[in-house]
């Protein structure tokens, strides 16, 4: 796990696609906006249902998207 520190309007950018800006720090709430493709799921943790199963968080299976042109 990479672990970073950021501060207001600062970005982390993951591939060529996908960028995580800081856009509020206040208290102990740090908000943050993800812009991404709509082909990628972006679901908090709290709400994906391998954690109600006990299973591990973030580790269930993906579904893959369909090869361009199909």
């Amino acid at each position: 796990m990479l672990v970073l520190s950021r501060k207001e309007n600062q970005r982390i950018r993951l591939g060529d696609n996908i960028t995580i800006t800081i856009v509020r720090v206040t208290g102990d709430q740090v908000r943050v906006g993800i812009d991404a493709p709509k082909t990628v799921p972006i679901i908090r943790d709290e709400l994906n249902p391998r954690d109600r199963e006990g299973g591990r968080p973030g580790n269930g299976p993906r579904e893959a998207a369909p090869p361009i042109g199909m």
